[in-house]
Parts: structure tokens; sequence; C-alpha cells
């Protein structure tokens, strides 16, 4: 519904596209923000994959060795002994309003669950092999976390920086100059209207 051209409703017209303007310049901002962060969190997860990809082979090949030298049902047992993983804490960081996980995990290097006897140097390779393994898996779920959330919040950036785009600012340029046409108009008609009279006035002396 048009606005009724008043210079009331000009100043609203215009204060508003302004407003618009000024929140548009602001979602592109934040948007390209966004994506930059998430482009560069993209980069670090395919070589945190690559990495994990080659610790996760050297692992899994000593722990074949392992299980040929000291006997799988050993392992088996070994493994058991380990204790669950219950170190993590997430906190979050914001990135232009968007929290972004940090996973944090105690990385000292703890004790074996096992003895020196009845065990191999391929079995300790193992071990710090997954270890390593289970870091960059920690690493991983925190960028890849963050990643998802930053596109979430991309693509809403997006839908109300088009919102505004492509609605808001056409229909307040085109109120604005609706009502701007509508009160030059009017200022015409006023100023025949009141050329009118004075020849009227000037007639009748």
């Amino acid at each position: 519904m048009a606005m009724v051209p008043t210079k009331g409703n000009l100043i609203i017209a215009k204060n508003t596209l302004s407003l618009c303007k000024t929140g548009y310049g602001l979602l592109d901002k934040k948007r390209n923000i966004l994506i930059r962060e998430m482009m560069n969190l993209i980069d670090a997860a395919k070589k945190i994959q690559e990495e994990i990809e080659t610790i996760f082979t050297s692992a899994y090949s000593a722990l074949q060795q392992a299980n040929v030298d000291i006997g799988i049902d050993t392992v088996e047992k070994i493994g058991f002994a380990v204790d669950v993983e219950n170190s993590l804490e997430v906190k979050f960081r914001s990135v232009m309003g968007v929290e972004i996980p940090i996973v944090l995990m105690d990385d000292k290097q703890k004790k074996p669950a096992y003895g020196m006897r009845n065990t191999t140097s391929s079995l300790d390779e193992a071990v710090l092999r997954f270890n390593d393994v289970k870091k960059l898996t920690r690493m991983l779920a925190e960028i890849e976390n963050s990643v998802y959330r930053l596109a979430d919040n991309i693509k809403k950036t997006q839908k109300r920086a088009n919102a505004l785009k492509n609605i808001m600012i056409p229909r307040y340029e085109a109120e604005t100059k609706h009502i701007q046409n509508a009160l030059e108009e009017k200022d015409r008609e006023e100023f025949s209207r009141l050329k009118v009279i004075k020849a009227q006035k000037e007639k009748k002396k």
C-alpha cells in the first residue's frame, strides 16, 4: 500500500531507504567475512583429512604387526584396558555473531595402559599413531562443525541481504520517488493557483 504523499512520509521513506541500504551493506560485509572464514577452514580440513589418512595407514600397519608379534587376543585385552577419552571440552568464539566451537582436549602424553612385559615396539607405535589420529579427529570435528555453522549463517545472511536488495530497497526507492513527484506536482498546482489569484486581483484593480 502506497504511503500518503506528505512531507512527513517523505522523511520516513528516505530514512527507511537509508537504513535498508546501510543494512544491506553490513549484511554483505558480514557474508563476505563469513565466506572467507569458511573457505580457510575448508582448506584446513582438507589438509587434516590427508594427514589423518596417512597416519591411519601407519597406525593400522603397526597394529597389524602387533597382532602378529603378540597375538590378536592380547592386543584386544590391552585395548579394553585403555581409558575412555573424557577430557573433551567445548568452548566457543564468535565470528560476526556466529558461535564457532573450539574443542579442547588434554594432549598430555598418558602412561601406557599396559606393561612392558609381553609387548613390542610395534604396539607402542600403534598406540602413538592412534593417539595422533584422535587429536586430528578432534581438530577435524571442530572444523567441520564450524563450517556447517558458517554455511548455515551465510545462507541466512544471504537471504536477508537479498530481501533488502530486491524487495525493500526498490520499494522505498519507488516510494520516495512517488512522494517527491506528488509533492512537486502539488507545489506546481499551488504555484499555478497563486498565479491565477494574483492575476485576478491585478485585473480587478
